[in-house]
């Protein structure tokens, strides 16, 4: 019972052995390190990283030297931009006269226009409103329409205008004017007659007129009877005093 058992002990040695002899003959050498292979890709930025915290000051260290002196101007700077306009200042003190100019040439009165006109009431239409003084006495520039009673003004200035009617009635007289198209009553006259005898109205006043326009007499429609005889005579009139500058 002994033997077996010994020859398997012998046995396993000796295959344990034999493996020995064979892995130390057929084991091949070490090889040489390889070539360093190609540098990779870079990688992804990584995350940011918190802020730290900050600093302690530095300390200043050594003694503070004297102010140094001031430098030379840099170059001019480029222009800014425009800015806003600021508000209007305050009017400034009237400056100081200048001379007196040299005296002007002496002007033509002769070279002046004159418009003047007067016109009495002697066989004038009938009808209407408008007090139409039919004779003229004096037309000066031809600017009274006898025809229609006004006058036509053609030299811009200050006007005078006058009347004096006679009448045995009660009546009320105006003086009217049309300014670019739109007839303007400017004053009114009126008298009361319970007698029945010659009286007369009369009014003036002074007007500023543009070319083109009109002044005339009108009448009342109800107190407007005009004396119409050869006993008085009723009279209209008119002239420029001075141009407009």
């Amino acid at each position: 019972m002994e033997a077996p058992w010994g020859w398997l002990v012998v046995g396993v040695l000796a295959m344990s052995l034999a493996s020995t002899v064979t892995q130390d003959v057929c084991r091949a050498p070490n090889g040489e390190n390889g070539v360093a292979g190609r540098p990779g890709r870079p990688g992804r930025p990584g995350l940011k990283g918190e802020r730290g915290e900050p600093g302690a000051s530095g300390i200043r260290t050594g003694i503070r030297g004297l102010k140094g002196d001031q430098g030379d101007p840099g170059p001019p700077g480029s222009p800014g931009k425009m800015g806003y306009p600021g508000p209007s200042g305050p009017i400034g003190a009237p400056g100081i006269p200048g001379r007196k100019g040299n005296k002007g040439s002496p002007g033509n009165i002769n070279d002046q226009p004159r418009p003047a006109f007067s016109a009495v009431r002697r066989n004038p239409p009938t009808g209407g409103n408008v007090v139409i003084f039919d004779t003229v006495i004096t037309n000066e520039e031809d600017r009274y329409e006898s025809h229609s009673g006004r006058f036509v003004c053609a030299v811009p200035g200050y006007y005078y205008f006058t009347f004096q009617v006679v009448s045995k009635w009660d009546i009320c007289l105006y003086i009217v004017s049309s300014k670019r198209g739109q007839s303007i009553r400017t004053l009114g006259f009126c008298d009361a007659n319970s007698k029945g005898t010659f009286q007369v109205v009369s009014g003036g006043t002074v007007l500023q007129l543009q070319r083109g326009d009109q002044v005339w007499i009108e009448k009342d429609p109800v107190k407007g009877r005009i004396y119409q005889g050869s006993e008085a005579d009723s009279v209209f009139s008119g002239f420029l005093i001075f141009p407009s500058t």
